[in-house]
């Protein structure tokens, strides 16, 4: 764990991926269908409300094989249209606190002809990191960020 100038631990995790597609593609299938790639399948999400704006509603419901449900409520903290979207659990759109786990952070740079697609969650605590860590984070978002792969590259179906 790395220290940031101002003395806080950097409780962040990652994943990344190449995508042979073009930015604005990859962007476009990362906000408008995350029903295709953003949880491992056979879990399944549904989106309540994407509201694409700073203070936004951000708000879907994970759905497992073994009828789990998680309901993911949140806000936007940041929109970039092309580039990046921030989430955070810790305040809902109502602007109530929560309980907080992880602010995540999706974004995407031109590389070459193609994306380089990078996924992060950073953490309140280091018990949080450690935890999300353990529940499989590097596998289980770098399966997400593979099916946002083969769906850029046009081999989803």
């Amino acid at each position: 764990m790395t220290e940031h100038p101002n003395n806080i631990p950097d409780q962040e995790l990652s994943v990344e991926i190449f995508i042979d597609a073009a930015p604005d593609h990859v962007w476009t299938l990362m906000t408008q269908r995350q029903v295709d790639w953003w949880c491992p399948k056979p879990w399944r999400i549904e989106v309540v409300e994407q509201d694409w704006r700073a203070g936004g509603r951000a708000a879907i419901t994970m759905f497992g094989p073994d009828g789990e449900t998680n309901p993911i409520e949140g806000i936007f903290l940041e929109v970039v249209p092309g580039c990046r979207f921030v989430t955070t659990d810790a305040i809902t759109a109502d602007m109530r606190p929560a309980a907080p786990f992880m602010i995540g952070i999706w974004e995407i740079t031109p590389e070459g002809s193609g994306t380089r697609y990078r996924a992060s969650a950073r953490h309140w605590t280091a018990e949080a990191m450690a935890q999300h860590r353990d529940m499989g984070f590097e596998a289980g978002w770098m399966v997400c960020a593979q099916q946002l792969k083969a769906l850029a590259e046009g081999s989803a179906t």
